[in-house]
């Protein structure tokens, strides 16, 4: 007698499994699901912050992806409208999936407004808990990121084969361009700061200078701490000219974070980078805009193995000799052997090596790899803010 026919002859209900994990070598993964239901495909990741899971599932960064939460206990302190990182409160911009060890508990904060389960329905994003997520993420620091589905019903009826094909026939990230899933579809103007405890979001109120931010998929907290350092901040879409960027008058260009393949939205995003780079304007790049920075001034990107993904990540900064734990998400990085002599690395991951930061050598223009705004994440970065601010007061000195 097997343990199941045991099990049901002690009368014990075995649980059905209504959500499943199909990788594209045909593994299957049963577990429980949450939040929407249906399928979407895409890349699994694992992510090894034990905060912050609201804004890593709003993060735009994460569109295409799937991501395993390596701690245990997910969805503790419920969910929030002011943690949302995405701009776009109601749509979905970010992961299409999230995979948990156990089940989701009641919330337990103040801030709460939403259980987690109800959160993810209204995102629309599909939840799948009761697996054994050290051991996925096991498989992939092993294999790498596997393309995969992920379904839920809760009746548990699935059609096996057809979602093997499905994760089997997606193409993966690699040549893919996601910006124009996530980026704004107009230009606006920002003025939101950082959030303070007790008060919530503050107000600029007399802006030094003047910032235009490409969105290839921006987060709120950029947007903040821009504000708070004393930018007045206008949020263009990923496909404005640079003619159009610099008839703004900016005194600073950021080039924010973003999804998909660096080269692919590259095609249309290196030639405005390379004006911006030309007209002397300071430039800040982060993420996606690292990327494709270190594209517009020679190098190459290539796709990481199982990349970073985390708040937990070291990384010294070559300027000043200190190390920093930053908050990261990239599954693509910049080649640092194919940067030109006219680029320094400035930073560099403390894990596997691999280049966190760029700076031009003749040009007030630099990059990091990595979230310096956080959230989630530790603020040990957010210094770069202020060097942003000071290379565009150095520019308005030399105006003068």
């Amino acid at each position: 007698m097997t343990q199941t026919q045991t099990n049901s002859a002690a009368g014990w209900a075995e649980p059905k499994p209504t959500a499943l994990l199909v990788l594209a070598d045909g593994t299957v993964l049963e577990g429980f699901g949450l939040g929407a239901t249906g399928t979407a495909v895409g890349e699994v990741c694992f992510n090894t912050a034990m905060t912050g899971y609201e804004e890593i599932l709003t993060d735009p960064s994460y569109a295409g992806q799937i991501i395993t939460f390596t701690f245990p206990h997910i969805g503790n302190v419920g969910t929030n409208e002011e943690d949302i990182e995405s701009l776009n409160m109601a749509a979905r911009p970010g992961a299409c999936g999230a995979i948990l060890h156990t089940g989701i508990t009641q919330p337990s904060n103040y801030r709460a407004t939403r259980h987690l389960n109800e959160w993810l329905k209204a995102r629309d994003i599909i939840g799948l808990s009761g697996i054994d997520t050290r051991a996925l993420t096991a498989l992939i620091r092993e294999k790498g990121m596997p393309n995969a589905v992920i379904a839920h019903d809760p009746a548990g009826k699935f059609d096996l084969p057809a979602l093997k094909k499905q994760a089997r026939e997606w193409p993966g990230l690699v040549g893919m361009d996601l910006v124009p899933q996530v980026t704004s579809g107009q230009r606006f103007t920002w003025d939101e700061t950082e959030w303070a405890w007790d008060k919530g979001y503050g107000r600029q109120t007399s802006p030094e200078f003047h910032v235009v931010a490409v969105d290839y998929g921006i987060k709120r907290n950029i947007l903040r701490l821009l504000a708070s350092a004393g930018c007045k901040v206008t949020v263009v879409p990923a496909t404005t000219s640079a003619d159009d960027i610099m008839a703004l008058k900016p005194d600073g260009v950021f080039l924010s974070n973003g999804p998909g393949d660096p080269a692919e939205t590259g095609k249309y995003a290196v030639p405005v980078i390379q004006q911006v780079v030309n007209s002397g304007t300071p430039t800040f790049g982060i993420c996606l805009g690292h990327q494709m920075l270190g594209i517009a001034l020679g190098g190459k990107t290539v796709k990481m193995h199982q990349g970073h993904h985390g708040a937990n990540h070291p990384v010294k900064d070559v300027t000043t000799g200190k190390v920093e734990i930053t908050s990261m998400n990239h599954g693509f990085a910049l080649d640092k052997d194919t940067l030109p002599a006219s680029v320094e690395q400035t930073h560099f991951s403390l894990f596997d090596g691999s280049n966190a930061g760029i700076a031009l050598k003749d040009k007030p223009v630099f990059s990091v790899q990595y979230h310096p705004e956080a959230s989630p994440g530790p603020r040990d970065s957010h210094y770069l803010f202020t060097r942003f601010v000071e290379l565009m007061r150095e520019k308005k000195k030399a105006k003068v």
